[in-house]
């Protein structure tokens, strides 16, 4: 069971709400609320997702154990990103003489199955075969995290979720876990000497391509533009370029500045390398399918005996008992139901409910309002800011508590097939 113990995810959420459901301009997400959303994580000893989305549809996951980050999954160019750190932290692995070859050890994994990602497995593998020491691993997987947030600070717009997951990655399976409040130092260290050099704007994942060839080699010897096109032979990107050189992407920026800025060469999107390993982005796991059932109460009991009872019937579930921050919490979260408690210490189920009636993504989640006093006042207000149903907590049994969630579950899915049918119909009659 989840609790809620620090107000960070409540006020990053709060600010969320008021744009398009839960996207933020990455200004408002700076160091001081990136340190505050790991240390809550870390409080609250989170595992599960921490999934970060940028309006062109890019996605970076962070996978969470107990609040420390094990492994740092998407990105813009997620295989081009892998090749490169190999690359990089194992040298000897990938010289011309080595009949060392990664993709022939992908093919003894079950990627479908994979805790993670493959590539996390493959390093799992490899420091069992002792193809790798864990140092090396950790090396690359600080790397990689450390890469990951970075891209997130350059990216002008971001939205983010929580995936709570039932059945954590066990500790023993971790190669490491990694403190976030570390990386966020770490990066802003990074991005801190970009400021300072004032190449802010320059984006590490583009490639710099010539564009004009002829006026280049007017206003260059034969020997620039022959080095020119031999560093920039495969449209690599500034980061593979700064492996090329042996030089950081700071310097390597410095040395193609006068061409960026005659217009010589320019930085341009490439696509990524395509993946070795076929998985459907839709395949989600048993576990993921099922509901997420949230109780909103400020006693501990009562959300330890939803969980026992919720639990055992298959669903997953995730208890708050700090009123102030739930709405935050409910917000990253988004459960399927949500039991709330009408009266609370600062708050009450009302205000809550109100709330959460008023963004989008909750317009049709269940909210069952949980209270000990079974009055008519109370349910005509309940109705009046959106509750669905009433639940005393002298019935919070299994058979009257698994009797609510089948029938509101159920009107709930039904509901969302009907709007889905209504817009295909709109969608139908506007095309002809």
């Amino acid at each position: 069971m989840v609790k809620m113990m620090n107000n960070n995810i409540s006020e990053q959420s709060t600010d969320l709400s008021q744009k398009n459901s839960n996207s933020q301009d990455i200004r408002a997400f700076d160091t001081l609320k990136q340190n505050e959303l790991f240390a809550t994580l870390k409080q609250l000893k989170f595992s599960g997702k921490l999934i970060f989305t940028e309006p062109k549809g890019n996605k970076w996951v962070f996978y969470l154990h107990s609040g420390f980050i094990v492994y740092v999954t998407g990105g813009v160019h997620p295989i081009r990103q892998w090749i490169r750190h190999l690359n990089t932290q194992f040298p000897n692995l990938f010289t011309p003489k080595s009949k060392f070859n990664w993709k022939s050890d992908l093919a003894t994994i079950n990627t479908q199955n994979a805790k993670i990602s493959w590539h996390y497995e493959l390093l799992s593998l490899w420091i069992q075969q002792q193809k790798i020491t864990r140092e090396q691993a950790t090396k690359l997987i600080w790397s990689v995290i450390v890469e990951g947030l970075f891209d997130i600070n350059q990216t002008p717009q971001v939205s983010y979720e929580l995936k709570q997951s039932q059945s954590p990655i066990p500790t023993s399976s971790a190669i490491v876990l990694i403190d976030g409040n570390q990386v966020v130092a770490e990066v802003e260290r990074q991005w801190r000497a970009w400021q300072e050099a004032r190449l802010a704007q320059f984006y590490p994942n583009q490639a710099p391509v010539i564009r004009q060839p002829e006026q280049l080699q007017q206003n260059t010897s034969t020997h620039v533009l022959q080095m020119l096109e031999q560093l920039l032979e495969g449209q690599p990107t500034l980061r593979e370029l700064s492996i090329r050189m042996k030089r950081d992407v700071l310097t390597v920026i410095r040395s193609l500045l006068p061409y960026f800025q005659s217009g010589l060469v320019e930085l341009v999107n490439v696509p990524d390398t395509p993946s070795p390993v076929n998985i459907d982005s839709n395949n989600k796991t048993e576990q993921e399918r099922k509901p997420l059932i949230a109780c909103v109460d400020d006693s501990p009991l009562v959300c330890q005996s939803m969980e026992k009872l919720l639990v055992a019937s298959g669903y997953r579930f995730v208890g708050i008992n700090e009123p102030l921050r739930a709405f935050g919490a409910l917000l990253a979260l988004k459960p399927d139901l949500i039991f709330l408690d009408l009266m609370m210490p600062n708050t009450n189920g009302y205000e809550i409910c109100d709330k959460l009636r008023r963004i989008p993504t909750f317009r049709n989640t269940p909210i069952i309002i949980l209270t000990g006093n079974d009055g008519v006042v109370d349910r005509v207000r309940a109705k009046i800011v959106g509750a669905t149903d009433f639940l005393s907590k002298a019935k919070v049994d299994a058979e009257t508590v698994l009797g609510v969630l089948h029938k509101h579950l159920r009107h709930c899915t039904l509901q969302k097939l009907t709007s889905s049918d209504k817009l295909l119909k709109q969608q139908g009659q506007t095309v002809a």
